[in-house]
């Protein structure tokens, strides 16, 4: 009797194999015997929010250098040349269940190590793995802290930053609104001689002007109706050794601005109500996001003030000016907001790339918010019909030659058709409009609806 024909229609080709493997909800990352990248699916993006042609061909050691992750299993599994586990951090929020299993030629020797990662929130490890000897486990609070990037000016201003941090010269930190400027201070702070004494931020955009004084160099007893029956010390004084944040610097009344630059300048001031000179070692780190040299010709900042704080001067760039660090950010915002309630929400790719090609006028803190409120909204799968309007009707698409410059002829075409067929969809929510719009037949821009509009479509 004939045997029935069980072979499957889907022909196993390397690109149907490669299809699989990214379609991997766990990692999976091939080394050679000499420690290289062989491959990596794309489950790499959403683990350190680079993509796989970022990461093969470069060697294990140069990533782990650069602290996408820690610790590392490689030295492991390459000395003992037997299955190893691992629970490993990445440097944007995954925590990963990772286990690396070496291949051995004939000769004994490695010729290959497959390692896998499992997210740690959606795989549990049993208690027998969690005692076994070859897990290695880390607490690393004390080192240095990392900012999330990968934008190459970003990583310029880092390496800046560690040469003047051990300083105790005045840092002025200017950009945008939501663009970080915060979270750099508090970089260089953790990273100078000052470490281990005060940060204290004093947004002077929130207090009140005639509050603002009081809360910074503080008073003495009796100093005004009201005050305090035994005074209170300023905000400058408790930051003695330590350093001082002053956010929004460019809020600071002009009658106030004298005291701070003879903080700066001679190390003291005098309380409100008092005639006593406290002496204070502070370093003063200062943050805006207004053009300061307008104000001084507006006569709204002192000039001298401004030579001081400006000694050391930092410029962060918006996030549409570093947009290679969305997709990090974006990761390490929904582990985040994952964690804080209690949620396993993914991403779509169609809205990663949509959160690409938008400008993003309120920067970090804007897409922070928006993935806090997505992760609270949507189903399981964050999809493009979940953003706001704000974020759709205003996409930057990308010319077609940037497009092919990046990627293959046919793939290029296919993310041609793509953002426009989306772009017209989102707009006329109509395949008849869409067909005018992009004079071609209806029966085409139904067909292209279909194929690239599937999570547009209600």
């Amino acid at each position: 009797m004939k045997q029935p024909d069980v072979t499957s229609n889907v022909e196993m080709t390397l690109q149907t194999l490669l299809k699989i493997l990214d379609h991997s909800s766990d990692e999976i990352f091939v080394l050679d015997g000499e420690k290289r990248i062989l491959y990596v699916n794309q489950a790499c993006e959403r683990h350190y929010g680079l993509k796989p042609t970022d990461v093969i061909g470069k060697y294990n050691v140069d990533l782990f250098e650069k602290g996408y992750w820690k610790p590392s299993i490689v030295p492991e599994v390459y000395k003992r040349k037997k299955p190893c586990y691992m629970k490993q951090q990445t440097y944007i929020g995954a925590e990963l269940m990772t286990r690396a299993i070496p291949i051995l030629n004939d000769s004994g020797e490695i010729e290959l190590v497959v390692i896998t990662s499992t997210e740690t929130q959606t795989y549990k490890m049993v208690k027998a793995i969690e005692e076994d000897t070859e897990i290695r486990t880390t607490r690393e609070d004390d080192e240095t802290p990392e900012m999330i990037t990968n934008s190459g000016k970003i990583k310029r201003i880092l390496t800046f930053c560690r040469k003047v941090a051990p300083t105790d010269s005045t840092i002025l930190i200017q950009g945008e609104s939501g663009t970080g400027k915060g979270v750099l201070a508090h970089f260089i702070q953790q990273i100078s001689k000052r470490k281990s004494e005060p940060f204290l931020t004093i947004n002077c955009a929130a207090i009140p002007e005639d509050l603002l004084e009081s809360e910074l160099f503080g008073y003495s007893k009796g100093a005004f109706t009201g005050a305090n029956k035994t005074g209170k010390p300023g905000l400058i004084e408790v930051a003695d050794g330590g350093t001082v944040f002053l956010d929004e610097v460019g809020e600071i009344p002009l009658a106030l601005q004298a005291k701070i630059l003879q903080v700066i300048q001679d190390k003291q001031f005098i309380p409100i109500g008092s005639s006593e000179m406290k002496k204070v070692d502070v370093r003063i780190i200062a943050a805006t996001n207004q053009n300061l040299i307008e104000m001084i010709n507006n006569k709204l900042f002192r000039e001298d003030l401004f030579y001081r704080l400006n000694v050391i001067d930092v410029q962060l760039p918006p996030l549409r000016e570093r947009k290679e660090d969305i997709i990090p950010l974006t990761y390490n915002f929904l582990y985040k907001f994952n964690k804080k309630y209690n949620e396993n929400k993914v991403i779509s790719e169609d809205c990663l790339n949509t959160l690409i090609h938008y400008s993003w006028p309120g920067n970090v803190r804007q897409l922070e918010n928006l993935i806090e409120r997505l992760v609270v909204i949507s189903d399981s799968v964050i999809q493009v019909a979940d953003l706001p309007d704000m974020i759709t009707d205003n996409l930057e698409l990308e010319p077609v030659t940037q497009i092919a410059l990046s990627t293959s002829f046919d793939k290029a075409v296919d993310e041609t058709k793509r953002i426009l067929i989306r772009k017209s969809y989102q707009t006329y929510k109509s395949s008849r409009k869409v067909a005018s719009d992009l004079h071609i037949s209806q029966t085409k821009a139904s067909k292209l609806i279909r194929q690239y509009c599937k999570d547009l479509i209600n």
